[in-house]
């Protein structure tokens, strides 16, 4: 440490700072151990772990990569989990980075040089890559080859640079966004859906299991209606009950534990936290249950519009709280009910309609 003529430190240890504050072990080290390592330990997506346990199965026995992979879906349901898999199941080292990182060609051209024959590549968020990239990654996935181009304009040369045989393996939560032609060069395609409760179920115990966590199926239940249907949900609400268990003197997960404890931290019965049900209140309350503009809505629960889209919005509208319009946002009849409070007679005939019609009904809606 130095210190100039009028007594000022020249000097920082930011980066000591910075190390000994990660050196604890924190939620995303905890999450990293909870994960599966192998595909038979993997529970839910019954469909595509046989999908993609029959493709490593039959690459193996080859004795050759298997085809680039593509897994799409919601956040926290398992694509960074099964990308390591992919890895463990064939006995290779796993590169991990990710679609932001990888701005420029020559970025993705300094990885693929230093991948070793069958390394799996994993590309997370691979939507988010430049243009210029995806059309470096095109020719690497097709024909294990880079094209590295020296100097500019009618002078530049291109000097072909052989890569060994390789895996990608894609993690996408916006598949549309992908060009045609990146997602045609990958040989397996699986979507993952949200899982079941009792999957939630099965997920728990493992990782109270792993944490040494004594807990009742009532508590494990507790928790599992009310992950949203995600498995990294699931765990991080599993850890705050503990929290909460800890602190109060209890050494068992039981039903009353984890509701209170969920109650602490704004999860509702039916997995609604704070932003959901301040959408859904100003939805009621403020706009008479809509329609109400996705940006007029953001300022009255005072959040930015993407946060109210990306976050709360798929939830409440895959759950039925939530209808998307031409015209806006409104809430549904349920949304009114799970508030405790009694809709408009309007509100209630657009957006109170049964499924399925029924016989007699001549093609219209029942209320």
């Amino acid at each position: 440490m130095t210190v100039d003529e009028q007594g000022w430190d020249q000097s920082y240890e930011a980066t000591a700072r910075i190390v000994d504050a990660r050196s604890d072990p924190d939620d995303r080290q905890v999450e990293a151990a909870l994960r599966p390592r192998r595909l038979d330990d993997f529970p839910g997506q019954t469909r595509v772990r046989d999908q993609l346990g029959l493709v490593l199965r039959a690459a193996k026995g080859r004795g050759t990569p298997p085809d680039h992979v593509l897994l799409s879906g919601p956040p926290g349901l398992g694509k960074t989990t099964l990308a390591m898999i992919v890895a463990s199941e064939l006995e290779q080292p796993i590169r991990i980075t990710s679609g932001p990182a990888i701005q420029h060609a020559g970025d993705l051209a300094s990885v693929l040089s230093s991948l070793a024959e069958g390394e799996v590549l994993f590309l997370d968020e691979i939507h988010r890559m430049s243009r210029a990239a995806e059309e470096m990654l095109y020719l690497a996935m097709e024909d294990f080859r880079v094209d590295v181009i020296i100097g500019k304009g009618p002078g530049a040369t291109a000097i072909p640079l052989e890569l060994p045989p390789f895996t990608v393996v894609g993690a996408t939560t916006r598949a549309g966004l992908l060009p045609a032609p990146l997602r045609d060069r990958f040989g397996f395609t699986g979507h993952l859906d949200f899982y079941d409760p009792s999957d939630l179920v099965t997920i728990l115990h493992r990782s109270a299991r792993l944490l040494g966590l004594d807990a009742d199926e009532d508590g494990i239940v507790e928790i599992s209606v009310r992950s949203r249907g995600t498995p990294r949900i699931a765990n991080r609400l599993l850890r705050r009950v503990r929290d909460w268990a800890q602190v109060h003197g209890e050494d068992r997960v039981t039903q009353a534990a984890a509701r209170q404890a969920l109650e602490l931290f704004d999860v509702d019965e039916r997995g609604l936290d704070r932003l959901d049900r301040a959408v859904l209140d100003a939805l009621c309350r403020r706009f008479g249950g809509g329609p109400v503009g996705l940006s007029t809505l953001a300022v009255a629960v005072g959040e930015e519009p993407d946060t109210v889209e990306t976050v709360a919005e798929p939830f409440l509208v895959r759950e039925g709280f939530m209808v998307r319009t031409p015209r806006g946002r409104a809430a549904s009849a349920l949304a009114w009910q799970h508030l405790g409070l009694t809709a408009p007679l309007d509100a209630q005939g657009l957006w109170g309609a049964t499924l399925p019609l029924e016989e007699g009904t001549n093609g219209r809606f029942e209320t």
